[in-house]
């Protein structure tokens, strides 16, 4: 492993005096200056404040907290050389429906890749007895609507840019210092933040306004945020802290799915990967450490639970597998938590669609064939749908059921999805069979299951083993930042290698989805391990 660069230096600074009388920040410069080899050394407002009382108090003993952007060494703050108290981060999903941030001590603390999809605060012990501390919520800026589009649209109106990060960073301040509590770490004991997020969500947490983003050309306002003040951002932790934002390559792929790059890997892999985050889009990488190629596209709405009746984000007591048997009735569901079944997440959905496909219940088109789907195909107001659970055994007392209508617009989804995949590996003159791994990221890629996937056609017909599912990719990326200074430079990296291929523009997408508007394809013969 590569020696990774500390984010503590300490130094044993010469007391002033007559024949001294260098200035205190000065001085503590020109002493990080000759450790670190550096040219130069920003000290902020807050620590120039607070630097001549501490200096005395602890004896020109002090530790620095140094964070290193582009060769240019920021001081994020101070403490006294044998201060045994944690010297924390705090890694930030900043997901539109929900937020998970990660407490980690980064004075010497070993990361894991650890999945993350719970609701509650929770402790892990890490390296040599490091506290490490968790919590997913659901984000505030919800109140003002489910989809970015539609706060998007808020924050253009007179005063509401302000309301809506106020929102988030209330928000956030809140949990930070619950996080904090959980783990009997003080909040200002905090000195460097790590937020990855799409491009809109990044432009609002920095109470940027994202209109032309949306707008043709599709414009953000800043593709680099950087390392910024985290009391610039409102956040309260060590009033020195500093926060790396990832960056975002465009409009719609931002830096969550930079994130993501950096915990695969791909972009260390010699062979060729694909990784595709679902969520509010989809959002597909593919490429090697030789070359990343990357696009987006709206393929997530079906499956983030605002399209079903029945359909909900994945939480305790939601249906996350469907079983259905081909010789009768029966069909075994699982929920999370193993509880009473009151919804249905994007993966039970994919389940329950190949399994009707499957056993011919619905046919290539995803219409119901009522021979085959018995007493559950029922009908309302001259509408379809396939009664999943009965209201004896579900938790809501109500039938959970799929309409017709809910069908076709997974099968849209899926057609999204699948063209997306097929637009791009194109676009580089590669097969899918090219492919060696296949990474699933994101909260869906948590529960799906591959086989399911491909029978509706919505992944590429490619050996199980070769889909990868990661979770919480985008907070793993964040929590990768916080290893060492060293990261930075290969976010950096990371950005500057990507070509990002518009889809909205690519007339081939659109001749592409039409076809792939079929269960699994208008083209059998691209999903031969599908059998009915």
């Amino acid at each position: 492993m590569n020696k990774k660069t500390p984010w503590t230096q300490t130094v044993d600074l010469d007391p002033p005096s007559l024949e001294n009388n260098t200035g205190d920040v000065d001085r503590l410069a020109a002493a990080l200056k000759k450790k670190l080899g550096a040219d130069a050394i920003d000290i902020g407002l807050p620590v120039l404040r607070a630097l001549p009382r501490r200096l005395r108090e602890w004896g020109y003993k002090i530790k620095c907290v140094l964070v290193r952007d582009r060769g240019r060494w920021l001081v994020a703050g101070i403490k006294a050389a044998d201060d045994p108290s944690p010297t924390a981060g705090i890694a930030i999903d900043l997901g539109t429906t929900m937020i998970s941030m990660r407490l980690v001590e980064i004075e010497t603390v070993e990361i894991e890749k650890v999945e993350i999809g719970k609701k509650e605060i929770k402790k892990k012990e890490i390296g040599k007895k490091k506290a490490i501390a968790e919590i997913s919520f659901e984000n505030p800026q919800r109140a003002v609507g489910p989809d970015i589009l539609t706060r998007i649209h808020f924050a253009a109106k007179n005063e509401n840019l302000k309301k809506i990060n106020g929102m988030l960073v209330d928000g956030l301040n809140k949990k930070i210092q619950e996080l904090c509590e959980s783990a009997g770490i003080q909040t200002d004991g905090v000195f460097m933040l790590t937020v990855a997020g799409n491009t809109a969500m990044t432009q609002l947490f920095m109470g940027l306004n994202p209109r032309w983003s949306i707008r043709e050309p599709y414009i953000p306002v800043v593709n680099r945020p950087g390392i910024v003040s985290a009391a610039e951002l409102g956040i309260r932790v060590n009033e020195s802290a500093r926060c790396l934002i990832f960056p975002n390559v465009g409009s719609y792929f931002g830096g969550d799915l930079i994130a993501g790059i950096l915990f695969s890997g791909l972009h260390k892999k010699e062979e060729t990967c694909l990784l595709v985050d679902i969520g509010t889009n989809a959002e597909v990488v593919l490429g090697n450490r030789n070359w990343l190629m990357a696009c987006a596209g709206a393929a997530g709405p079906a499956l983030e639970g605002g399209v079903t009746q029945m359909g909900m984000a994945a939480a305790p007591g939601v249906i996350d597998r469907v079983v259905i048997n081909a010789d009768d009735d029966e069909i075994a569901i699982h929920t999370i938590g193993d509880l009473p079944p009151l919804g249905i997440c994007g993966s039970g959905l994919i389940d329950l669609v190949a399994g009707l496909f499957l056993t011919r219940r619905i046919d290539i088109q995803g219409k119901f064939e009522p021979e085959k789907c018995g007493p559950r195909l029922k009908e309302a107001d001259g509408i379809k749908r396939f009664v999943l659970v009965f209201p004896k055994d579900s938790e809501t007392g109500f039938e959970l059921f799929i309409t017709q209508a809910d069908i076709d617009s997974l099968i849209r989804s899926k057609a999204a999805m699948h063209t997306i995949l097929e637009t791009i590996a194109a676009a580089v003159g590669i097969l899918f069979s090219d492919i060696e791994t296949f990474f699933i990221a994101g909260s869906f890629g948590i529960f799906i299951h591959p086989r399911s996937a491909i029978s509706i056609g919505m992944m590429p017909d490619l050996p199980v083993e070769k889909y990868k599912t990661m979770g919480n990719s985008s907070l793993g990326g964040a929590v990768m930042a916080l290893e060492s200074c060293d990261v930075f430079d290969e976010i950096d990296a990371i950005k500057e290698r990507i070509t990002y291929m518009e889809l909205n523009v690519n007339q081939d997408f659109m001749n592409r989805f039409s076809a792939s508007r079929f269960l699994p394809h208008t083209d059998a013969a691209r999903f031969p391990s599908v059998k009915r």
